[in-house]
């Protein structure tokens, strides 16, 4: 005679984690407690790639924050973004997101604009990497509130240079 036995789905969580084969969560799957998450980033300006400051393609590459909150209304100001090499941009001004606004975040030169949701890094350095990079997004206070590791190849599909994360 043969004997079955049936774990209910937390007994066989917590005989799982008991053995330690809990699996490894990647750190960029992890969910921050944050309203305010990378929604995308066209980390491929279309075009040739151009950093002058009069007629290059910058101001096209950009990242896309957005508020997922329902009720929340958050100030921009503070808030930083890295990649893995360690360029940095951080909010200087106030600029507030409403429950599901967003904000995309331009490289180049321009005027910020609330009305527009566009807020540019006032440099014409591209910052995220065509073939790879990861993108980090904190907090005020050094908290980490979002991060995502891309490549060219597994990624962007369609090659268009442009990757949605949250939705």
């Amino acid at each position: 005679m043969r004997i079955r036995y049936a774990l209910t789905a937390s007994a066989a969580t917590a005989a799982a984690a008991a053995l330690g084969l809990a699996a490894a969560v990647p750190a960029q799957a992890a969910e921050y407690s944050s309203a305010l998450k990378i929604k995308g980033v066209q980390y491929d300006a279309p075009g040739r790639d151009s950093n002058k400051c009069s007629g290059g393609n910058t101001k096209n590459e950009y990242l896309t924050i957005k508020n997922y909150s329902k009720t929340a209304t958050v100030n921009l100001k503070g808030y930083k973004v890295k990649d893995a090499a360690g360029n940095t941009f951080t909010f200087k001004n106030s600029h507030t997101l409403q429950p599901g606004d967003y904000v995309s975040l331009r490289g180049g030169r321009g005027t910020d604009s609330d009305g527009k949701n566009v807020v540019y890094r006032q440099n014409c350095n591209f910052i995220w990497n065509n073939d790879k990079d990861t993108i980090y997004f904190y907090k005020p206070g050094g908290v980490r509130a979002d991060v995502h590791a891309y490549t060219k190849k597994a990624n962007d599909r369609d090659g268009n240079g442009y990757i949605t994360y949250h939705g």
